[in-house]
């Protein structure tokens, strides 16, 4: 499938996904993540508090690639390997993020708290800029920082006069709005809504259209919008996940009482995903992009290259998604003796959060060299695109 027609950039193939439907996935509890084991620990635990660090995460930009990919010195934070452990260690990427709010958060730095980093008073830009000062091997400084900042007050300020400074009663409201039934979806939808900077779109030009007149038919340029709602998704993936039990449970979810029907929403289109799926052969690059790709060239947000990588990722991981379905209903179908599963059940039991999860770690593990993949013809790991962006 080509995602932008008029001009061919990435292309998802309906057979490689055939090859590399991925196992049973589990979520990955990271030392630094805090992540409730299941649901019944989870209705005893200081639920706003688990929200709140959610939404400080998820508020805060995750654009850590670095000019020093590869080198010691690109930009980390210096903190525990986890939580409860001695042993201290540089945390890069995304990880950096994470261990910045937690080691504020052991330094007494109530930095989940919406009324908190909203004002400048209480919460200085230096405070904020020291809260996320860099591991002393570190040559580089957060990028973004004052985009980061301008991005914590907003959501903390919406929260505070709308919401009584607390994300439970923004949860609260989506419930009432929905009768006690909404789901993630749902939920992804109203943080889009309320909150300007998870309004992650663009407005796409590049398909042709027949427009119709009294007297006569010609082609016009379409202008078409993308809603690719990265940050959003993934605030409601990881709050879903942090709660989301490895074994059965009958207790009801604590968000969604009536059911997340998860399955709606998609992949997190950002870097690593399109970059293994592109080395899987799942995403195919014509020679021009790779080059970019090889030469590190920046891609500007919202330009047809990372619009196109991007969307077409999103593609490929339902395709996926998809083919893990035809493969578990046949495999239902094959099975003597089992009871039929329902088409809503069969279609919650696979996700494409959980795939990208598990996409986005076999990433990393085999850029660093922990991991390759075996069996299959692969391509070249070819470096992820290069996009300073709020939306990611």
């Amino acid at each position: 499938m080509t995602i932008v027609t008029s001009s061919p950039l990435c292309v998802a193939h309906e057979n490689h996904t055939q090859k590399h439907a991925p196992p049973k996935l589990d979520i990955d509890d990271h030392g630094v993540n805090p992540v409730v084991k299941n649901a019944e620990f989870a209705l005893k635990v200081n639920i706003p508090l688990l929200f709140l660090a959610r939404l400080a995460y998820n508020s805060i930009p995750d654009c850590f690639w670095s000019e020093r990919e590869g080198h010691s010195d690109r930009f980390g934070i210096e903190w525990r390997t986890g939580w409860g452990e001695d042993s201290r260690t540089v945390h890069t990427g995304y990880w950096s993020l994470v261990a910045a709010i937690d080691r504020a958060l052991e330094e007494g730095i109530p930095i989940t708290d919406p009324s908190f980093y909203s004002s400048e008073d209480l919460c200085p830009d230096a405070l904020i800029a020291h809260i996320f000062r860099r591991a002393a091997q570190s040559s580089e400084n957060i990028p973004l920082l004052k985009e980061r900042i301008a991005i914590l007050r907003e959501v903390g300020s919406i929260l505070t006069t709308q919401y009584r400074g607390s994300f439970q009663t923004f949860l609260n409201t989506l419930q009432e709005e929905h009768q006690g039934r909404a789901t993630a979806l749902h939920l992804v939808k109203k943080v889009t809504d309320t909150f300007p900077s998870f309004r992650d779109e663009v407005s796409f030009e590049g398909r042709r259209g027949e427009t119709k007149s009294s007297t006569a038919s010609f082609a016009a340029d379409v202008q078409y919008k993308v809603c690719l709602w990265k940050r959003a998704q993934i605030l409601v993936a990881e709050s879903w996940a942090a709660f989301h039990p490895p074994t059965t449970s009958n207790l009801p979810h604590p968000l969604f009482p009536a059911g997340p029907a998860i399955h709606q929403l998609t992949m997190f289109a950002d870097y690593r995903v399109p970059q293994i799926l592109h080395h899987l052969g799942i995403l195919t690059y014509p020679p021009s992009l790779l080059d970019l790709l090889r030469n590190h060239a920046p891609f500007p947000s919202g330009s047809r290259e990372e619009v196109s990588i991007r969307s077409a990722s999103i593609v490929a991981v339902e395709r996926v998604r998809r083919e893990m379905l035809e493969l578990k209903l046949a495999a239902i179908s094959d099975s003597e003796g089992e009871e039929d599963i329902g088409e809503e059940e069969l279609e919650e039991s696979v996700s494409s959060v959980m795939i990208d999860f598990f996409l986005w770690d076999l990433a990393k593990r085999v850029e660093s060299g922990d991991e390759s993949i075996e069996g299959i013809q692969t391509t070249e790991i070819v470096p992820a695109h290069r996009t300073r962006s709020i939306w990611y």
